[in-house]
């Protein structure tokens, strides 16, 4: 097996306005609206922890400082907690601290998701990274961003995942041309479109929100001009790199991820999980799911 640089670092853009969240966005992040009772961007943090991937770079933008306020130390509210003997409340205060070591850095136009990863140049280097996308959540006990370094590991280039979505959702994601499999879960990805038309996509292989990139990507989204909605697209980006060797940092495969995903990208999304997540959890499920029914079979 070739000898491919380990991957640790992180990467998570968060710097997006929020805009289909108005008006509880114009304030606050959409990256802190809460999934019950814990930001969405903590499961995110979460999931790239457990990946071993505790150096994290968050890009950020204006009047997003409260993600960097919720993964701090609060000394007095932890003095309040503590005072009360509350250990319960204290770890939880504490955790989102303890993950992993934080950086920041703001994107300063919002020039689209491709601008927004090569804001992490400088603190990347010529290191492999993940990158997370916030809106995407990723069941704890499918372990996708293991699988993907897995399999950066084996092959070198980058690693997209890849799910399959209803033909007339294609439109909505970069989707992938994609090769016969390299393993049971892996294909080598020959081609990316950035929201096709239904018509003229290559397949129904979306790009959901995890990626493991080499950092030959930063040299390509230099010189990648805007693309769709007139942004510098990761999609076109990695594009040009599906089509170069693995000794010039290229080769794109994915990982065909058939496990549990939870969308906030919109409202309905966003309502949808935060049933998924209550209704999985023990300390809420047994009043949460009765209620529920008895609500359901009032309005049927």
């Amino acid at each position: 097996m070739a000898d491919f640089d380990p991957v640790t670092k992180a990467v998570v853009p968060a710097a997006g306005l929020g805009t289909r969240f108005l008006p509880a966005t114009k304030a606050t992040p959409k990256e802190m609206l809460p999934i019950v009772d814990k930001p969405a961007i903590q499961y995110v943090v979460e999931e790239a922890a457990s990946a071993g991937l505790l150096d994290l770079l968050m890009v950020t933008g204006k009047n997003k400082r409260s993600i960097e306020d919720h993964f701090d130390r609060a000394f007095e509210l932890e003095e309040v907690l503590e005072a009360k003997g509350d250990e319960h409340r204290l770890s939880q205060v504490r955790d989102p601290a303890a993950l992993a070591t934080l950086h920041y850095v703001r994107q300063g136009e919002p020039k689209g998701l491709g601008h927004a990863v090569l804001c992490a140049k400088q603190h990347v280097g010529d290191h492999p990274f993940a990158c997370l996308l916030g809106d995407d959540l990723i069941d704890r006990r499918d372990p996708l961003l293991k699988r993907m370094i897995e399999v950066r590991n084996t092959y070198g280039g980058s690693v997209i995942a890849l799910m399959e979505v209803p033909k007339e959702q294609v439109s909505l994601y970069g989707v992938a041309t994609i090769e016969g499999s390299v393993e049971d879960d892996v294909v080598r990805v020959t081609d990316l479109v950035e929201k096709p038309p239904v018509d003229e996509a290559p397949s129904n292989w979306a790009i959901i929100g995890r990626y493991v990139i080499d950092p030959a990507v930063f040299e390509v989204l230099e010189n990648t001009p805007p693309g769709r909605g007139g942004e510098i697209q990761l999609t076109d980006a990695l594009r040009t790199l599906a089509g170069k060797s693995v000794a010039e940092g290229g080769q794109v495969h994915g990982v065909l991820f058939r496990g549990r995903r939870y969308d906030t990208g919109d409202k309905l999304d966003y309502l949808r999980t935060v049933v998924k997540f209550a209704a999985d959890r023990p300390d809420l499920a047994p009043d949460f799911l009765p209620w529920l029914r008895e609500f359901l079979d009032e309005i049927s």
